[in-house]
């Protein structure tokens, strides 16, 4: 009998070689011969991404279709209201993967603000900053974030992260959001509203360059009203520091001036016990496959491995560090 096992696990040794050389040679790399426990492969996996004009949802959908072509399993991008509903989803275990931003996720995992309790969520790479777009009409009289005051102006859906950076902006601006008339619309819907006039403006928070908000400007003129220092400073001052000044380029959907604005750093996120090896894989295709990615995705090329693993004060996920261990130089 001892003989018989010995045999078994020789023969099964050399076939995980055999199998290992293959896969090296044929050009697939370790990633996609991983000989940790698939069991996950066998179900789809779902990746929590956004509305369907914004880089959350674009990101989702190439980073999806590439998983399910490396690692032999299927993954599939959900749409959402963005960060606070990703954040749910994947504390609900509806989805494995999401972006969110920082500020959503800090929340999440103390418990507070959007959520009632903590999540089960942790860290797999911070991906890009994302810019707080604030998004008028080119001939609108509303110049500046006071003059919001009294308005319609879409705050984001609700349950999004635009809308908590939103409320955090209009507060630190001494505009009271109960004094704008808030629609409460996604990305999608802001734009439609604002070229239908139904709208002053609406706010959003997103990679550069935004899909949707990029085709708005092509058919209708638009300006970015600038936030402030002073106003990313009070917001700083109340929420931990998570916040950086930052200005539009000159030329970001056709604008002929600078704006100055504000950024939240943005992270791929993950259920705390998602499993290692599912992780694991998913790191390395986001990094090894950034260009393919970025083909439909243009913000997966901001990826940098050097600053993907500063995510406080959420933790990385076990199988995220093993990767990085391995690649690190």
């Amino acid at each position: 009998m001892t003989a018989t096992i010995g045999t078994r696990r020789a023969r099964g040794a050399a076939a995980h070689l055999l199998a290992l050389l293959l896969c090296l040679l044929s050009g697939l790399g370790l990633v996609a011969c991983a000989p940790a426990d698939r069991g996950w492969a066998q179900q789809p996996q779902a990746i929590a991404g956004g509305g369907a004009t914004g880089v959350y949802y674009a990101y989702g959908q190439q980073f999806a279709q590439t998983l399910s072509a490396r690692l032999g399993a299927t993954f599939r991008a959900q749409r959402s209201n963005g960060s606070v509903d990703n954040l749910e989803r994947i504390g609900a275990g509806t989805a494995v993967l999401g972006f969110a931003q920082s500020d959503a996720v800090a929340d999440a995992v103390a418990g507070t603000g959007a959520f009632r309790e903590p999540l089960p969520i942790v860290a797999v790479a911070r991906l890009y900053d994302e810019y707080v777009h604030i998004v008028v009409r080119e001939d609108s009289t509303v110049r500046d974030l006071g003059d919001l005051a009294g308005r319609t102006v879409s705050l984001g859906a609700r349950g999004s992260g635009v809308e908590l950076v939103a409320r955090r902006v209009l507060d630190a601006a001494a505009v009271d959001p109960a004094g704008i008339h808030n629609p409460e619309l996604g990305l999608e819907d802001s734009i439609g509203a604002l070229r239908r006039g139904e709208v002053d403006g609406f706010f959003w928070v997103g990679g550069l360059p935004t899909p949707g908000i990029a085709t708005l400007a092509a058919d209708t003129p638009i300006r970015l009203l600038s936030i402030p220092a002073g106003v990313v400073d009070e917001v700083n001052a109340a929420h931990a520091g998570a916040y950086r000044q930052a200005d539009f380029p000159v030329g970001a959907y056709g604008n002929g001036a600078s704006t100055v604005t504000m950024t939240v750093p943005n992270y791929l996120v993950a259920r705390a016990d998602a499993p290692e090896g599912l992780i694991h894989d998913a790191t390395a295709v986001l990094f090894e496959q950034r260009a393919v990615i970025a083909r439909g995705a243009p913000a997966a090329a901001l990826l940098d491995r050097r600053q993907a693993i500063f995510t406080d004060p959420v933790a990385l996920h076990a199988g995220a560090v093993r990767y990085y261990r391995e690649t690190h130089h």
